[in-house]
């Protein structure tokens, strides 16, 4: 029951995330919350059908609404980026405790650049190339070892100044294929496997429903106090896996 519950949460974070609710914030939650009914390198990987399922709804949605040029300078790094944190993946799944550390500050520089985003609004930046190249590979890295990749994105794209539209539909073109060159990597190493995804079928349908709430609850739901809850409960969730004990 603990298992099915924490999928139903995180199928609800990932769609309400996917539906433009809570930006980055819901899905950086989503691994801190099934790491307390399996092994890290197990959470990780078991989000990435998930992900995949709702990165085709939110493709659909903003189908070439993006900006073509930021893709190209960012995706090449991107993958890079992949590699080397899917290589990473294999060997910290292997080393649970320590795994849960790393996640534990991965989500405590999540909550850091929420706190943060506000002012980059403000800042007066003048693009380089190189930007968009490390950047590129920080969102591939992080996305593959913790499917945390989306804080370092969001942060360089509120720096370029673009409508919310094209904001969103990079994100998830960016995102969907970062998310579809990490399933090799999580089928090979053992991440994840074909017993596990068969387990979470069920829970794939309850996507499309859960991005359709994301959408509604932009009207419905103050965005501020929602994020809000959302940093606290991170919050809660990075002290949990910085303070994980062996078991």
């Amino acid at each position: 029951m603990a298992f099915v519950a924490a999928i139903l949460i995180a199928t609800l974070l990932i769609g309400l995330s996917k539906g433009g609710l809570g930006g980055p914030v819901p899905v950086a939650l989503v691994t801190p919350i099934l790491v307390t009914v399996m092994p890290a390198g197990q959470a990780v990987g078991i989000v990435l059908p998930l992900l995949m399922v709702a990165d085709a709804f939110a493709l659909w949605m903003y189908w070439k609404q993006w900006d073509g040029r930021q893709i190209r300078l960012l995706l090449p790094m991107a993958v890079l980026g992949v590699m080397a944190g899917s290589l990473l993946l294999a060997t910290l799944s292997q080393h649970d405790l320590l795994f849960r550390r790393v996640l534990g500050a991965f989500t405590l520089l999540i909550i850091a650049y929420k706190i943060g985003s506000g002012w980059l609004r403000t800042v007066q930046y003048q693009p380089q190339p190189w930007h968009g190249w490390l950047v590129g590979w920080l969102s591939g890295f992080a996305s593959a070892l913790a499917n945390v990749g989306a804080p370092p994105f969001t942060a360089y794209m509120l720096l370029q100044n673009v409508s919310p539209v094209v904001f969103i539909a990079n994100t998830t073109l960016l995102f969907a294929i970062v998310n579809a060159l990490k399933l090799p990597g999580v089928l090979l190493t053992g991440v994840l496997d074909l017993h596990q995804f068969a387990g979470i079928l069920w829970a794939l349908p309850l996507i499309p429903p859960s991005i359709w709430l994301g959408r509604k609850f932009v009207d419905w739901v103050n965005p501020k106090i929602f994020e809000q809850l959302m940093i606290g409960l991170l919050f809660i969730a990075s002290v949990a896996l910085l303070l994980s004990q062996p078991k």
